[in-house]
């Protein structure tokens, strides 16, 4: 459930970046705080793992709405996607409110995914929340190197394999270039932001 500070009117929100390791968490975030750097509240947190890193920061995001006259503050973060780093991933996810997954468009990275989505499930159950409730958006990254000639996961597949059931909004993307990143973004905050709006109108009815 969402923070909400009377005294600051803010509603402060979590969305998590999930996803196999190297998907492309973090450039997404970069993106993000380069391109927004007016309206990031704090510094960005860098945790280093292996192979992936953890990312932080508080995101003011101007014109997205507002809760009954307050503020919407979001905190972004990722998770470091190495299945020797669940029990970061899970403590991550803790206060959760939207997920944003990014999936390996890479043709050898097919399996990876779906064990990163099922991994998110089963973590999402330690705290009592659904995958198929909790807003959630899915971004296919890495398009752009089909320029390239490397082989990719056609789109019909990787959207049967991840999101068949789901139904959740998608995109394809490219974070090193930027392409939907900012678009993945919204829609997950607009997401979020409907429903900690329900949410708070059954609590107070």
């Amino acid at each position: 459930m969402a923070f909400i500070n009377l005294r600051n009117k803010e509603i402060q929100c979590k969305i998590v970046y999930y996803g196999p390791g190297r998907s492309g968490k973090t450039t997404n975030l970069e993106y993000v705080y380069g391109r927004f750097r007016e309206y990031i509240r704090s510094d960005m947190v860098t945790i280093k793992t292996q192979e992936d890193r953890t990312l932080f920061f508080d995101f003011l995001p101007i014109g997205l709405g507002k809760i009954r006259d307050f503020e919407i503050r979001v905190q972004l973060y990722t998770v470091p996607g190495q299945v020797v780093y669940n029990a970061t991933r899970r403590l991550v996810l803790k206060g959760v409110d939207g997920v944003v997954f990014v999936a390996d468009s890479l043709m050898d990275r097919r399996k990876k995914n779906i064990i990163s989505l099922n991994n998110l499930r089963e973590n999402l159950t330690t705290y009592k929340k659904n995958i198929f409730k909790i807003p959630l958006v899915l971004q296919y990254n890495k398009r752009d190197l089909a320029k390239e000639n490397i082989p990719l996961i056609p789109e019909h597949v990787i959207n049967s394999d991840l999101n068949s059931k789901l139904n959740a909004p998608y995109f394809l993307a490219s974070a090193v270039k930027g392409v939907n990143v900012i678009n993945t973004l919204k829609t997950i905050i607009k997401m979020t932001v409907a429903a900690i709006e329900q949410n708070i109108s059954q609590l107070s009815s």
